[in-house]
């Protein structure tokens, strides 16, 4: 047994990341599916009407009966809505059912801390009790009504299919984990709802690809089981439709830089009407649309980047974005280059010196230090401050 007070550290938790515009959108879109009444279940990574056919109208009310939450994780998220009233559905005396449990110190924080009466409406499940609708089974029916099962996929494509595990060359990212069992609950249970989430692009290198793909070779969840996606676009619902209705509410939340491409590769192949075009509400499905739509509620102070806290402080926190800033610079010599000529011409501010001062580039001793710290000094201005 090792045993001395050297190794007697605290165990690394994982800090709450910062939450992008693109995220809060696919979250917003997400929620308008959660019905009042309902059962919630989120998967790793994640951040909601019933049977087959169209969805209803997105649920804008109050949850004046609440949810209750049955998932695999239970996260800092399930903690919010316990504390601002929507998570409070009870089943024989519990809100919510979790599997195991990880977030940041802050979480397991307010956990300790919780009232002794409030954390027994809080109880700690097996897998097969939160992924299965198996062992009293008529007892998980009449509790997880109108469910939605909410996970993240990687890429998705124009047929329905979800990429969430591993890709076409047999590389291994993760482990399928919950997902098969929250789409097969989603289909086994009455009124409930498999939302997959993905954003619609990625970078890879100087180039944006899409997410949502012609075809992939491989796959998570295969097209008979496809059901709602979501991307920062809007929400697809192709459950029990025809190939060719769902290629076209894929084509509606793809991003616009891609949707040609995707259409004519749709058509060639025989899948799509040769008359058919996107209508035009879908066709200005570019970021800077996103950032448009959420800079009023940005400028009130809302959404903040981090919903539940966060226990980086504040001159980590002003770091972030201005590091992903350089991250994204990196691929564009001319943009590197750029940064590089601002931050040697304006000297950094009072607060930016701390930032640096955090990075060991207060004091740079070399020419490359001197460099990162102008790189660095560029990025903090041209990010938001707050």
């Amino acid at each position: 047994m090792l045993d001395s007070p050297e190794t007697d550290f605290p165990p690394f938790a994982p800090p709450s990341e910062p939450i992008s515009d693109t995220k809060y959108a696919i979250g917003l879109h997400a929620a308008g599916l959660v019905r009042d009444g309902g059962t919630l279940q989120i998967g790793i990574g994640q951040h909601l009407a019933p049977g087959t056919g169209q969805l209803a109208a997105a649920e804008t009310g109050p949850f004046e009966k609440g949810l209750y939450g049955v998932s695999e994780m239970l996260f800092e998220a399930f903690l919010g809505l316990i504390d601002a009233g929507i998570l409070k559905r009870d089943v024989g005396g519990v809100i919510l059912h979790g599997a195991f449990f990880l977030g940041p110190p802050s979480f397991y924080r307010a956990l300790r801390e919780m009232a002794p009466e409030q954390l027994a409406r809080i109880q700690m499940m097996p897998v097969s009790f939160t992924n299965e609708i198996f062992g009293d089974e008529d007892g998980k029916r009449r509790a997880r009504v109108d469910a939605r099962f909410v996970n993240n996929a990687m890429m998705a494509t124009l047929l329905g299919t979800a990429i969430s595990d591993g890709l076409e060359n047999g590389q291994v990212v993760s482990g399928v984990g919950g997902q098969y069992s929250f789409v097969a609950q989603a289909f086994a249970l009455e009124g409930a709802r498999s939302v997959l989430a993905l954003e619609a692009t990625r970078q890879s290198g100087k180039q944006a690809q899409s997410n949502i793909r012609w075809s992939y070779g491989h796959e998570t969840i295969p097209r008979h089981l496809r059901d709602v996606f979501v991307t920062e676009y809007g929400v697809a619902d192709v459950r029990g439709k025809s190939d060719a209705d769902v290629i076209a509410a894929m084509l509606q939340v793809s991003d616009s830089r891609f949707q040609s491409e995707l259409m004519r590769q749709a058509k060639d192949a025989g899948k799509l009407p040769r008359s058919h075009e996107i209508p035009a509400a879908h066709r200005e499905n570019y970021p800077e649309r996103i950032g448009a739509a959420l800079r009023p509620a940005r400028d009130a102070g809302l959404p903040p980047s981090f919903s539940f806290g966060s226990d980086f402080t504040d001159v980590e926190q002003r770091l972030i974005p201005a590091l992903q800033l350089l991250q994204q610079a990196q691929h564009t010599p001319l943009q590197l280059a750029g940064l590089l000529w601002q931050g040697m011409r304006h000297p950094p501010d009072a607060a930016d010196r701390e930032c640096l001062a955090r990075l060991g580039l207060d004091k740079p001793t070399h020419f490359a230090e001197r460099a990162y710290r102008a790189l660095v000094t560029a990025a903090l201005q041209r990010s938001p401050k707050g």
